[in-house]
């Protein structure tokens, strides 16, 4: 085809997978890629993930700043009371095939809650306000239900007033959790909340720029969180640690992925140039747990590979590396690293939401054509 005959549809030059274009404007998240810097808010993510708590975080993305004490209690009281499930969705995950994966479900009970929602319809700020908290504080009870329920056992109702993290432990395991795990998966929470414009909340804003509901844009995250690209590095991380088995094995088996080509996973990141500042705090996490439960294997495995993997490519451990063995040893099962990944990013995926509506505009790229053009039409007999 001349260059006279392309088609002209596009004014900007085209770049695979939308890298490194800017598609918005958003005053949520910033990702210094260069320096390894994630801040929200204004805030770096290392300042938060040593001195706020998970419900913290969230008002703060919410809001767009963190809260006073008084406005703060008022927050905590409404965030812990919004958690229990409605009994209908626990029947939907009832009725759920056994073979259904966590993500599956997940993406299918997070659309169920929008029938039960008391503010179903209402757009306004705050009911939109309200969905959120109900989504960021019912999700993790929707990951524990369908996993005890699938095991053969009976859901837990939450401790109504206490933290997500706490929670989330107490309604999978049914027991009282060790203080050290809610705060480690408590700070895991705040390193997730947000990361910019990565493929679920970009699928997110995307929907809500339609102007669509709450629910129906989380159902879209969750949608693209479920592909392997995007959630599950950190379960195949897992997998591979597993695989490895023995510190002494660990540069035999990476020198061969290598030698063949292969992603190692929980390396690598499309944003930093270099180490993941979420990965950085993970790994203080991972030896923590580590030496607190007996079970240094996993972190001594990833030490090794980390050590292996930069020796030889000079690539960085992203967020997902670490965060495998630190919710391993806490008795997370990998299936459900995935699921609890999109636990904290509910906060990051509704507070985009939120902004996408505040200065909304529909969301409608253009595409580079690279098919015919002027062909003509023939009856069937006459066609090849």
């Amino acid at each position: 085809m001349s260059e006279a005959a392309k088609p002209q549809t596009a004014t900007q030059k085209f770049k695979e997978g939308l890298e490194d274009v800017v598609a918005t404007t958003s005053s949520v998240c910033f990702i210094d890629g260069v320096k390894g810097r994630l801040i929200y808010r204004g805030y770096d993510i290392l300042d938060l993930a040593e001195h706020s708590e998970f419900s913290e975080v969230a008002y703060l993305l919410w809001y767009g700043r963190l809260p006073g004490p008084r406005e703060y209690e008022a927050f905590r009281s409404t965030f812990g009371a919004s958690i229990e499930l409605p009994d209908e969705t626990v029947q939907i995950l009832r009725l759920l095939p056994k073979q259904a994966t966590p993500m599956e479900v997940l993406r299918t009970a997070i659309s169920s809650l929008g029938h039960w929602d008391p503010d179903s319809g209402n757009t306004s700020f705050d009911a939109c306000l309200r969905k959120a908290i109900r989504l960021t504080t019912r999700i993790g009870c929707i990951i524990t239900a369908h996993q005890r329920i699938r095991g053969g056992l009976e859901p837990i109702k939450p401790k109504a007033g206490e933290s997500v993290a706490y929670n989330f432990f107490y309604t999978l395991q049914g027991k009282e959790p060790s203080p050290d795990f809610v705060d480690a998966l408590d700070v895991a929470l705040i390193l997730h909340a947000d990361h910019e414009l990565n493929a679920s909340t970009f699928a997110a804003r995307v929907t809500a720029a339609t102007l669509s509901d709450m629910y129906s844009s989380v159902t879209s995250a969750i949608g693209a969180l479920k592909g392997p690209l995007h959630g599950g590095a950190n379960e195949q991380v897992m997998k591979m640690l597993q695989e490895i088995g023995d510190p002494g094995k660990v540069e035999a088996f990476i020198k061969d992925k290598l030698t063949r080509k292969e992603k190692i996973p929980g390396f690598g990141h499309r944003v930093y140039r270099t180490e993941d500042p979420r990965a950085t705090v993970l790994r203080r996490w991972s030896e923590k747990l580590g030496k607190l439960t007996g079970e240094m294997r996993w972190y001594d495995i990833s030490r090794e590979v980390e050590r292996v993997v930069r020796n030889s490519t000079k690539v960085y451990p992203n967020v997902d590396f670490y965060s495998a063995s630190t919710y391993y040893v806490m008795g997370i099962p990998p299936e459900v690293f995935t699921p609890v990944f999109a636990i904290s990013r509910m906060v990051g995926w509704t507070a985009h939401i939120l902004e996408q509506w505040s200065q909304n505009r529909l969301i409608r790229p253009r595409a580079e054509y690279t098919g015919a053009i002027d062909l003509k039409w023939a009856p069937i007999e006459q066609r090849q």
